[in-house]
């Protein structure tokens, strides 16, 4: 097969009369000659970016985590959740045996005193968090807190006068310009790639408040929680995940927007939580389809499918069948845009929605909720409590209350070091701590604080309420 290839045409008068055509010809052909080696309009020659500098300036602010803990060995279930013989093993076979485990991944530092941002699945159940420093210096770190919905974690290391980076502004970011990472790939500290942006405000299945920055920069098993630049050596992003068959690099990797994680940062230090907004609907996308049927000129926009009752959008006057097209003036364009502009919202605060109903907009002001997460960030009056047991918990809400028929107790929301050891497990309710009840993270303090060796924890799980003793030391 012939190579196609593709030239300028260059198109040349020539007037014959009154001249020497010979001649004439001669210069023709010599012109050409002239025009086909040196193009009259020729681009501009465009170089690829030295990253060198930027690599200089903040390689002595990106680190090395690693940590290590223990997991449960496999349970004798079965696969198929149907099989009724499952449950009898959880209540009834002894204690399943922990496994050492170790990990790694990368951070920077943001705080001169030792703040640094990581991935929540990084440091998320540790018992042991050791940072190594580019000048090979090593210390132990303590987690200020983890929010497993960004997937951030803050990591705390005591030292002075340490490098920063410098946070940018990923609302400013371009398709196609160049970006720059820096981590700990499969443990070698410090490696850098480089690569473009390939789409900004992507939604992953398990994302949902992310708007996620992809890239093809050459990300791998230990790159997470690393930083990525961009050409100003401002850090614009997390790198957190990669799309691959292998679990290697196949040139889709996401980072999470820096703004995002600055964010949840301060609300973790601060509060030791991360609030969210939430308005109780179920949406889902809106196709061409569906864009026809409700009138609109273009698929946008998030179809509610069912309004929770008595929640903040019922009270407001959102129905089934409405289409959210903004809020407070952000467009929605797809469905998975709108989680992380509710969330953005504080909670008890009124949000303006843009909505499309009967085929007209009409704007709907609704008081926004608080969004109940999965897990917390150990809050300061549990510290003491996490730091023996290995648990991080929270009351229960008076829906959760109403569902186990009044019981008193506090969700497990971690379980770690001896907890985890013992196997008390996310979803666990403790109920009482050696006989007594226990109400607040208060009273499980007080109690843990009075044991000498070891607890025996009533633990509500399901429909069964069983003790489980745990060694505190």
């Amino acid at each position: 097969m012939k190579k196609l290839v593709l030239v300028p045409l260059l198109f040349l008068g020539v007037a014959l009369s009154g001249c020497d055509w010979s001649s004439r010809a001669a210069e023709t052909r010599a012109s050409a000659q002239v025009a086909a080696v040196q193009p009259a309009a020729a681009p501009a020659v465009q170089t690829l970016p030295d990253f060198s500098a930027i690599v200089e300036a903040n390689k002595a602010a990106v680190v090395n985590i690693t940590v290590s803990g223990h997991a449960q060995a496999s349970r004798l279930e079965d696969p198929d959740e149907d099989n009724p013989l499952n449950e009898f093993f959880r209540r009834f076979q002894v204690p399943v045996p922990q496994v050492p485990t170790q990990g790694l991944g990368s951070g920077f530092i943001v705080e001169p005193d030792g703040v640094i941002l990581t991935n929540a699945h990084v440091v998320d159940g540790a018992d042991e968090v050791r940072v190594k420093l580019s000048d090979r210096r090593e210390f132990k770190g303590k987690v200020l807190g983890v929010d497993q919905p960004t997937d951030i974690a803050v990591v705390k290391i005591d030292a002075k006068g340490l490098p920063t980076v410098k946070l940018g502004d990923p609302r400013t970011v371009r398709v196609g310009e160049w970006v720059l990472a820096i981590g700990s790939p499969f443990g070698f500290d410090n490696t850098v790639t480089a690569g473009i942006v390939s789409a900004t405000s992507r939604s992953l299945p398990e994302g949902t408040y992310v708007p996620f920055i992809q890239t093809d920069a050459a990300i791998n098993p230990g790159n997470s929680g690393g930083p990525l630049f961009n050409l100003r050596g401002e850090v614009i992003g997390i790198n957190s995940q990669i799309y691959s068959r292998t679990g290697g690099y196949m040139g889709v990797a996401f980072a999470i927007p820096i703004n995002v994680a600055a964010d949840v940062e301060k609300q973790l230090v601060k509060n030791g939580k991360v609030e969210r907004g939430r308005i109780g609907v179920a949406i889902q996308e809106v196709n061409a389809s569906l864009a026809r049927s409700f009138g609109l000129d273009r698929p946008q926009g998030a179809l509610v499918s069912s309004v929770e009752p008595n929640g903040p959008a019922d009270k407001a006057g959102i129905k089934p069948g409405d289409v959210l097209l903004a809020v407070n003036g952000k467009p929605v364009d797809r469905s998975s845009e709108l989680p992380p502009l509710v969330a953005a919202v504080k909670p008890g605060t009124k949000a303006t929605f843009d909505v499309w109903r009967d085929g007209s907009k009409r704007s709907i002001g609704v008081t926004v909720g608080e969004l109940k997460t999965e897990k917390v960030a150990r809050a300061g009056s549990g510290e003491k409590a996490s730091g023996k047991l290995g648990l991080a918990v929270r009351p229960l809400t008076p829906e959760e209350k109403k569902e186990l028929d009044g019981v008193q107790g506090l969700v497990v929301e971690n379980a770690a070091g001896a907890a985890a050891r013992a196997g008390i497990r996310p979803g666990d309710v403790v109920t009482a701590v050696n006989g007594k009840p226990v109400k607040s993270v208060r009273d499980l303090r007080a109690a843990v604080e009075k044991a000498k060796g070891s607890v025996a924890l009533l633990i509500r799980r399901g429909e069964a309420s069983i003790f489980v003793p745990v060694e505190i030391g």
